[in-house]
């Protein structure tokens, strides 16, 4: 078995996080409302976001458009306080169970889901 198959092995079957990371430095993460299983957004968190969330208990990300570390509520007081995380079979992304202390969304929608496709048409709400 190549060492290549052996990490894989470890990450796929093992106990051990090995986070793997893209070519830029990240990892695909979905936060959830622990209460209710909605999804609130998607972000993406680098070694530094997820050292810093695992540490505070409070979700932290990579923002590309800031190019920096990112704590979620750092300006809004809107934090996501992470109860859990899960991380899938490959680790290269994981999913954020956590309690919002108000809107997840930058437009002050309760999740960054608030609308539906329905044609070529965005539907806010039951629509």
């Amino acid at each position: 078995m190549s060492t290549d198959d052996k990490v894989t092995a470890a990450r796929e079957r093992g106990t051990q996080f090995l986070p793997r990371f893209d070519q830029n430095g990240l990892l695909t993460v979905v936060v959830t409302h622990a209460g209710s299983g909605e999804v609130l957004m998607v972000a993406f968190m680098d070694a530094e976001a997820l050292e810093k969330t695992r540490e505070t208990g409070l979700a932290h990300f990579h923002s590309r458009s800031r190019g920096r570390l990112w704590m979620k509520g750092e300006t809004s007081g809107h934090v996501l306080r992470v109860q859990e995380i899960l991380v899938d079979c490959d680790q290269d992304a994981l999913v954020i169970k956590a309690i919002p202390a108000g809107p997840a969304c930058h437009t002050g929608a309760a999740t960054c889901f608030y609308r539906r496709l329905k044609g070529d048409t965005l539907v806010t709400g039951g629509g």
